[in-house]
C-alpha cells in the first residue's frame, strides 16, 4: 500500500510540473484570440483576454521561457491584420499584468532578462 501511494505521490507531482511549464507559441497565440477584439477596436479587454494573459505570464518562469512568450506575442502582433500598436502596447496595463516589455513587432525580446 506504502509503495502503490508513493508511486501515486509522483505521478501527481509530475503532472503538476507539466502543467506548471512554459506555454507553446500555439498556446500563447491562440490564448490570446479573446483579445482581438480589444486590439482591433479598443475599448476594454475581456476577462478572458485578461486571464490568459495571465496565465501566459505565470507560466514563463525562466529567462528563456519569458524570451519566448515575448517573442510569441511579438509574431502574434505582426501576424494579425488590423491591430492597433497602441492597443496592442497598453493591453498588460489595461488587463492588470505586469510585463516588463511593450507588445509590439518593434520590440526587442532579448534585451529582457527577467532577473
Amino acid at each position: 500500500m506504502a509503495g502503490t501511494l508513493a508511486k501515486l505521490a509522483c505521478v501527481l507531482v509530475m503532472c503538476m510540473v507539466v502543467a506548471e511549464a512554459a506555454m507553446t507559441c500555439n498556446q500563447i497565440q491562440g490564448g490570446m484570440a479573446p483579445c482581438l477584439g480589444y486590439l482591433t477596436k479598443g475599448g476594454t479587454p475581456s476577462a478572458g483576454c485578461c486571464t490568459n494573459l495571465r496565465n501566459m505570464v505565470n507560466s514563463a518562469r525562466t529567462t528563456a521561457d519569458r524570451q519566448n512568450a515575448c517573442k510569441c506575442l511579438k509574431a502574434a502582433a505582426a501576424k494579425f491584420q488590423g491591430i492597433n500598436p497602441t492597443n496592442a502596447a497598453r493591453l498588460p496595463s489595461n488587463c492588470k499584468v505586469n510585463i516588463p516589455y511593450k507588445i509590439s513587432i518593434s520590440t526587442n525580446c532579448a534585451r529582457y532578462p527577467y532577473s
